[in-house]
């Protein structure tokens, strides 16, 4: 993301419940969070002024945050109201929030039963994760040698920081050999999804696959989208896919709060095409989250 670096900005960041001037939102280098990965967060996006699905990105917060064994001090309401005013206060129309919370500095070591919780919010002008050439024409995808974590390994429902430690080394890899980013599989070695995407396909019957999210988040988007594809009839498959099944597959894209709906053009040696489906979804979450009707009105 091109732009001032995310320390030197103006703007304010709602902080343990008050505004703070952006470039004073600061924690100490021995916070826990930073060292032992006690951290949760959420990636949100406003459309004409309105965060889209705001509720549900709270309480998975919060549910988040249970999963590594701290709860917040605000409710849900607090927080959904802090979004909403940290979006006013930095005055964003069309941006994204990043609600994130984590343990303080209190202790250091693995314990941490005495560390305060904090939540901070920030919000910022933010176009399309990726390029607007390269979700028409699709991105490409690297396999990763990275893959998801089992269950009994990690608390893989949670939106937890210490789960995108893998992500990065494989964007990373990826973008070092010409790629957008990875598909990573999980433990089993099955399709499970992007580095900060669902990922759905299109095959020869016309409906679309998607991997069980037994080991990853169920996101809001994949949610949203899957419910879209019905509206219009067409058929979602959730399943076990194994990565041989991409050579049949006729399109493919991601979904994700900030990837939105993005095609896929290849992954690895396979090609795909942005058809009728691709371009449909694209469209209806469009319109799903405001974007169509406030372009209109400009």
């Amino acid at each position: 993301m091109a732009g001032p670096a995310f320390d030197d900005r103006d703007g304010l960041i709602w902080f343990n419940g008050e505004m703070v001037p952006w470039r004073e939102a600061n924690v100490h280098v021995l916070t826990h969070g930073l060292h032992y990965a006690s951290s949760v967060f959420e990636g949100e996006r406003a459309y004409a002024g309105n965060i889209f699905k705001l509720r549900q990105h709270t309480d998975r917060l919060i549910y988040s945050a249970d999963q590594l064994g701290f709860e917040l001090p605000y409710t849900v309401d607090e927080i959904d109201q802090a979004c909403i005013d940290t979006l006013k206060a930095n005055n964003i129309i069309d941006g994204y929030l990043r609600p994130v919370a984590w343990r303080g500095s209190e202790m250091m070591g693995v314990s941490a039963q005495s560390n305060r919780i904090n939540v901070a919010i920030a919000a910022w002008d933010w176009p399309s994760y990726f390029s607007p050439e390269a979700r028409m024409k699709g991105i490409k995808l690297k396999t990763s040698k990275w893959k998801r974590p089992s269950p009994e390994t990690e608390p893989v429902h949670a939106k937890a920081a210490g789960l995108y430690m893998i992500c990065t080394l494989s964007k990373h890899e990826a973008e070092r050999q010409g790629y957008d980013d990875s598909l990573m599989l999980d433990y089993r070695g099955r399709v499970a999804e992007a580095t900060g995407a669902n990922i759905f396909m299109v095959m020869g019957d016309n409906k679309l696959h998607t991997p069980i999210p037994d080991c990853f988040l169920n996101g809001i988007t994949r949610q949203t989208v899957i419910e879209l594809a019905k509206a219009r009839g067409i058929e979602v498959i959730e399943r076990a896919i194994m990565p041989d099944e991409l050579a049949n597959a006729t399109e493919v894209f991601l979904t994700g709060t900030a990837a939105e709906v993005t095609p896929v053009g290849v992954i690895d040696d396979h090609t795909f095409t942005v058809g009728d489906i691709s371009r449909w979804m694209m469209e209806d979450y469009d319109k799903a989250v405001g974007k169509v009707q406030a372009a209109a009105a400009e």
